[in-house]
């Protein structure tokens, strides 16, 4: 294995990487690729103070604003300004996919896995004072993890998350709602959200993570969390799970950063040499997993984002697997059955350290020549009927 022996790669591992294509080596850059993190706008001029606590230099990222490198082996948590919610730490290619959406003040933005919350963070950051962001996962746990987040970074006030399937998620975002949308007068409606939960919902939430419980029983998507400029507040039950009307009330941007492998991540696979290679085998190298049902889950999360997009919109696929069939397999077979979908350039993507991906107008980034997490970026554009046509 040469210089790959340094992590103990195990033989099934070995075995899915040459299976897909990828070299082994890329995991010999564990030690050299950079911690990455964002400031939050306005507080730029906190680097020197950040600096002196931390003892070391941040190298900002030319090629995405806000960011900001540090060595590997440097902790934050001691710095002010990640204490008060100042600075997060996120992957600079993880910032890269949110980046190629476009976000502008005022969008409705949709983060279909948002767990466990930098990029939905970021996203934002870039609404400003203006849209709304929602956040989907199905595993409680982590979702309660990124409500924490949110609040600690003071950017809850124009966000909601839902405890949901991201692949059948069907809420609108919150637009102007027509007089009589909700014939029940009498229903209840939703109050000023609260941390001071009921217990029987503590206690779900604490059976939830012991016992890895996800979705709610019922199937059905539970809010876990709003804002106070959300527009939730005021609503009735009916008017926040109404019909989505795809024309008007579909979301202006979507990011759906998929569920995969993760092997992109050598962060990740990292942890393993704790947890024990035959957790890796389980949860990444399962056969029947990445085969079949994992990239039918990719491309199931694919059609629901894209569905739930407005015409005009922007979708951007993303996952931290460098194997060619959850990337650009998926959205080839995506673009096959959609002719309202156009894959579009990322014209930002110039001034990138990332490769062209196999389809054209995709990118991948690897720890090799990126100095990130892997990262492969694919933006989708939906086309009014006329321009598919």
């Amino acid at each position: 294995m040469g210089e790959t022996s340094k992590l103990q790669l195990p033989e099934t591992f070995l075995s899915f990487l040459e299976a897909n294509g990828l070299d082994p080596s890329i995991y010999t850059h564990r030690d050299s690729i950079p911690r990455y993190v964002r400031l939050k706008p306005g507080f730029e001029d906190l680097v020197g103070e950040i600096e002196y606590e931390i003892n070391c230099k941040l190298e900002k990222v030319n090629w995405l604003p806000g960011f900001y490198s540090i060595p590997p082996d440097v902790q934050i948590a001691r710095s002010m300004a990640y204490q008060q919610g100042k600075m997060y730490g996120i992957d600079a290619a993880s910032g890269a996919a949110v980046s190629a959406l476009g976000i502008s003040p005022g969008d409705h933005v949709l983060d279909l896995c948002a767990a466990p919350g930098a990029k939905l963070c970021m996203m934002l950051d870039l609404l400003g004072e203006k849209g709304t962001a929602t956040g989907v996962d199905v595993a409680r746990h982590r979702l309660a993890a990124c409500r924490t987040m949110l609040r600690k970074y003071g950017l809850g006030q124009r966000s909601r998350l839902f405890l949901a399937d991201g692949t059948t998620f069907s809420v609108p975002p919150i637009t102007n709602l027509p007089c009589g949308s909700c014939a029940d007068d009498h229903e209840e409606t939703f109050k000023e959200w609260t941390s001071r939960r009921p217990y029987k919902e503590r206690k779900q939430e604490a059976k939830a993570k012991n016992n890895n419980f996800f979705l709610p029983q019922n199937g059905q998507p539970e809010i876990i969390f709003y804002g106070q400029s959300s527009g939730v507040i005021g609503l009735k039950k009916k008017e926040l799970y109404r019909p989505l009307d795809q024309k008007d009330c579909g979301y202006d941007k979507v990011l759906v950063d998929a569920e995969c492998t993760h092997d992109g991540s050598i962060k990740h696979i990292q942890k393993f040499e704790q947890w024990g290679w035959t957790t890796l085998e389980r949860r990444v190298l399962d056969a029947e997993r990445t085969d079949r049902n994992l990239t039918a889950l990719q491309l199931n999360l694919l059609r629901n984002g894209f569905r739930l997009l407005k015409q005009g919109g922007t979708l951007v696929y993303s996952t931290c697997s460098l194997t060619l069939a959850q990337n650009e397999d998926v959205v080839d077979q995506f673009l096959d059955e959609n002719s309202s979908a156009e894959l579009q350039e990322i014209e930002t993507a110039k001034d990138w350290p990332c490769t062209s991906g196999r389809t054209p107008k995709t990118v991948r980034f690897d720890p090799s020549t990126s100095a990130t997490s892997g990262l492969f970026v694919a933006k989708i554009r939906k086309l009014a009927p006329k321009e598919a046509a």
